[in-house]
């Protein structure tokens, strides 16, 4: 029987490990690109710093890196946007979304679909925020909220749904 060697198992866990490093990598990319641009290339720039050390965190080559610090200074980078958009989730729970995107009105549309999937909309600007502190280039929640076992599957999927867009860089709950 073909394809039942220990050989073909190793295969496909590497090939799914890899897409999935594959697809952090691309968001971390992203993010280093659109710090760079904002920073003019300053790597002493405060949120510059912290994309180069979360790359760092997932063991990003630096020579990747430094390719996409570079893309990010040069003229002809691409015109990335970084948009916030908030929602309240089973149990009352803030969701906080940050994403990078070139298309606004398509991001949008994606982070809408995710959340009707799942019974829930988008809440307008500072509707979901108030419960979290920004403290550089993340959120930290300031309450949190005690929620059922069924409600936190549900957020973990919500979360999980909305980590597997490509223009969803982070995703940040209250739940405790």
């Amino acid at each position: 029987m073909s394809g039942h060697n220990k050989w073909s198992k190793i295969k496909h866990k590497k090939a799914a490990s890899d897409a999935k490093k594959s697809k952090g990598f691309s968001k971390i990319v992203r993010l280093l690109t659109v710090e760079a641009k904002a920073a003019l290339g300053n790597r002493s720039a405060p949120n510059l710093k912290a994309a180069i050390e979360k790359a760092r965190s997932v063991n990003m080559p630096s020579d990747t890196v430094e390719r996409a610090i570079k893309k990010g200074e040069s003229a002809d980078a691409s015109q990335m946007t970084a948009i916030t958009y908030e929602a309240y989730g089973p149990g009352g729970v803030a969701i906080v979304i940050e994403t990078l995107t070139e298309n606004r009105n398509k991001t949008a549309a994606e982070i809408k679909h995710i959340l009707s999937k799942r019974g829930l909309s988008l809440a307008g600007i500072g509707a979901a925020s108030w419960a979290f502190q920004k403290e550089g280039v993340s959120w930290i929640p300031k309450i949190t909220i005690e929620v059922n076992d069924t409600d936190l599957k549900q957020i973990a999927g919500i979360v999980e749904d909305l980590e597997d867009n490509d223009e969803v860089q982070e995703v940040f709950i209250n739940a405790a």
